[in-house]
């Protein structure tokens, strides 16, 4: 089983977790491409193509030049799984995990990104900014980062899981980088509403903040039969039957 999450915009580079390993991110070559164009891009022409302000226009144009194909530790880099820094990560909190559920979160997680593709939990990133849908040309034939990725992300999906169960945690925008028919296998959608004026209804702030709780509920359970998620109930979320339909699951509470 594998559950798939979304980056973070926000970083922090300077989180600490008990992390048993250094990994190296599987698609760096592709990654280190991306960066040399991305590097020859003038300040202004990042905050036009990614709609930043002048301030972060200036910081990502800083980070596409010291930007390091690295698979070692050196002060500038950190973690993928301490680096997202968003409500997702603030769910997972991964810096209450011990060295030992790390490893199982390596086994299991797998975070979906515009520059690298797709990242193991323990992977050494360097601090950017590169959404998904980011509308950019990479060359005159890739005319977008789903078509840069093509099938490369499902293919890995693919061979890493080995009972082709997908937990899709992601937003749309990154699952959409997931090519689905060359993905093989089940994919399971939670979705996670609130119970207000009178419905249930998705609240995105909290939305997100569910999807790092299910994530860290199946490496604090070690579920390894996607049935078992079902049971799930942190922060007072649970399973609606009525609301579901087939393998897209709703959480309400």
């Amino acid at each position: 089983m594998k559950v798939l999450l979304s980056p973070a915009k926000a970083l922090d580079m300077d989180k600490e977790i008990n992390a048993p390993r250094a990994s190296a991110p599987i698609f760096l070559d592709k990654s280190e491409a991306l960066v040399k164009k991305l590097a020859k891009f003038s300040s202004k022409k990042i905050g036009e193509m990614m709609h930043l302000s002048q301030d972060l226009s200036d910081l990502n144009h800083e980070r596409y030049q010291s930007w390091k194909a690295s698979t070692e530790l050196d002060g500038n880099n950190t973690y993928a799984i301490a680096a997202f820094n968003g409500e997702v990560y603030r769910g997972f909190d991964a810096t209450t995990l011990s060295a030992e559920k790390l490893e199982e979160a390596q086994n299991t997680v797998r975070i979906l990104s515009g520059l690298y593709g797709v990242l193991k939990p323990l992977d050494l990133i360097y601090p950017y900014r590169l959404e998904m849908g980011t509308k950019w040309s990479v060359t005159p034939k890739t005319t977008s980062l789903y078509k840069f990725w093509g099938t490369s992300i499902a293919d890995t999906l693919n061979e890493e899981n080995e009972d082709g169960i997908i937990v899709n945690l992601a937003s749309n925008e990154y699952f959409k980088a997931v090519d689905k028919k060359a993905l093989k296998g089940r994919i399971v959608t939670p979705t996670f509403k609130e119970f207000k004026n009178g419905k249930y209804k998705v609240i995105m702030v909290y939305a997100k903040r569910a999807r790092g709780f299910m994530a860290r509920y199946i490496v604090d359970h070690s579920i390894t039969n996607v049935e078992d998620l079902k049971a799930f109930d942190t922060d007072g979320y649970r399973f609606d039957e009525n609301l579901s339909s087939g393998d897209d699951w709703v959480f309400t509470r």
